[in-house]
């Protein structure tokens, strides 16, 4: 799958060096034409796959001139951390996110630590499909110097951001389960430099998912009792580049990635009212947290780079998708589970309060998502525009899709990035009315869901 995020594919068979390489190649190309002698950060999740994914990247980099510095096995917010801190011009991640342990991919990241605007990404799709750079070597060359600095910068950026002082003053114990992924060690440095009494679950950055690895309520069902049995305030949960944080509460309830989002919106915007940005995907949640505050929300088109983007124009404070990525951008531009962490500790210990006690100061609401099948990403244009004429009374948002907002909720209908499907999210009071809101839009819009 190959889209403005970069590149996932099955290891061996649509994922290999050779893909890794031209894709490094062409984002090399195009740092170079901007940059001159441009640095650029290469790092990896925990799969076994990754090492020689990684090393074809760097000698493809290498091979058309840009100097490459390996950062091993890091979260991807840590490599956006480190690409800012050495004034790096991009970055190649090798990672594929929360997909199984038989999928690898190529993630691209700026001079910012973000994934390059949808433009620029559809650029280097062409350049990648039309055959890259030539010359470029996928075989390893030379050794690439090596930084192993990166966990510790990115820890010291977050507590310059979140002082540990009060969380540590009521040194909770916290679970975290890092699901043998690359957030582990840093995961491990950053809460206990807060000092919590840590239960640290799946630490080892090995790769050997015990389970699948996104964060959902049905793949955490186990996690849940182990809060409980080890008597922790709070279950924290990160994917395998950590860039996403799903919650659990001291009862071990799967609270969910929304909240997390809502969460930390609270955390900054409690002391420092100011803009916050979400996606339209996003649940309402931060809307109402935002305006408790005196705060306002701007909505972006679904993807990480875009809501990034936003903050940047409107000089956001918090931002991220309710797939429990959290963006602080003091830390860094791109979703950062330790952040996440971080400010859901700081809340709780500055309103005195368990998790439970503020999921249920927050409204209540209840999401459902549906996948519909399209024989091409054309096929939906038709469905859209019926769309619009069917509520043409009611606020519309056609940046993405087109999301429709109600008095009982909303509902986002949008092609995905990555499959020849379209995403259709409704989120109203109870699970009920959201199923009613999907299908009354479904029927508007003449599809079959």
């Amino acid at each position: 799958m190959l889209g403005i995020s970069g590149c996932r594919g099955i290891v061996g068979s649509t994922m290999t060096p050779q893909v890794a390489a031209r894709l490094a190649a062409c984002w090399g190309e195009r740092l170079k034409a901007e940059h001159s002698d441009p640095l650029v950060v290469i790092g990896r999740d925990s799969r076994p796959s990754g090492a020689a994914l990684g090393a074809a990247a760097a000698s493809a980099l290498t091979s058309i001139g840009c100097r490459v510095v390996d950062l091993g096995i890091v979260a991807t917010p840590t490599a956006g951390v480190v690409i800012g801190a050495l004034q790096a011009a991009g970055g190649v991640l090798i990672t594929a996110s929360h997909n199984p342990g038989q999928w690898n991919g190529v993630k691209l990241l700026d001079h910012r630590g973000t994934a390059p605007p949808a433009d620029l990404a559809g650029s280097i799709v062409e350049r990648y499909n039309a055959g890259g750079p030539e010359g470029i070597d996928a075989q390893v060359t030379e050794d690439v110097p090596f930084e192993g600095r990166a966990n510790d910068t990115h820890v010291a950026k977050v507590l310059g951001r979140i002082p540990p002082m009060r969380v540590a003053s009521a040194a909770p114990r916290v679970l975290l389960d890092s699901v043998r992924g690359a957030g582990g060690p840093a995961g491990r440095r950053l809460l206990e430099a807060m000092g919590c009494d840590l239960v640290h679950l799946e630490a080892e950055p090995d790769g050997a998912f015990p389970r699948s690895p996104e964060p959902t309520a049905e793949n955490l069902a186990q996690v849940g009792p182990k809060v409980v049995q080890a008597g922790a305030a709070v279950g924290f949960v990160q994917d395998p580049d950590a860039d996403r944080l799903a919650l659990l509460d001291e009862q071990g309830r799967y609270i969910g990635e929304e909240y997390t989002l809502a969460l930390a919106a609270w955390a900054v915007l409690r002391d420092r009212p100011g803009v916050a940005a979400a996606n339209l995907s996003t649940s309402r949640m931060i809307d109402d947290v935002a305006q408790r505050f005196g705060s306002t929300v701007v909505r972006t088109a679904v993807g990480e780079a875009n809501v990034a983007q936003a903050m940047r124009e409107q000089s956001a404070l918090i931002g991220g998708e309710g797939n429990g990525g959290v963006i602080l951008p003091e830390v860094t531009w791109v979703r950062d589970s330790l952040s996440g962490m971080a400010l859901v500790l700081d809340l709780m210990a500055a309103e005195q309060a368990t998790l439970s006690q503020l999921v249920d100061q927050l409204p209540s609401y209840a999401m459902v998502k549906q996948k519909v099948p399209l024989p091409d990403r054309d096929a939906l244009e038709p469905a859209l525009e019926r769309l619009q004429r069917a509520f043409a009374e009611e606020q519309i948002d056609d940046s993405d899709g087109v999301r429709i907002d109600l008095d009982q909720g909303w509902v986002h209908l949008r092609p995905s990035n990555t499959e020849p499907i379209a995403r259709l999210i409704a989120e109203a009071s109870d699970r009920q009315g959201a199923s009613e809101l999907a299908q009354r839009v479904a029927r508007a819009a003449g599809l079959a869901c």
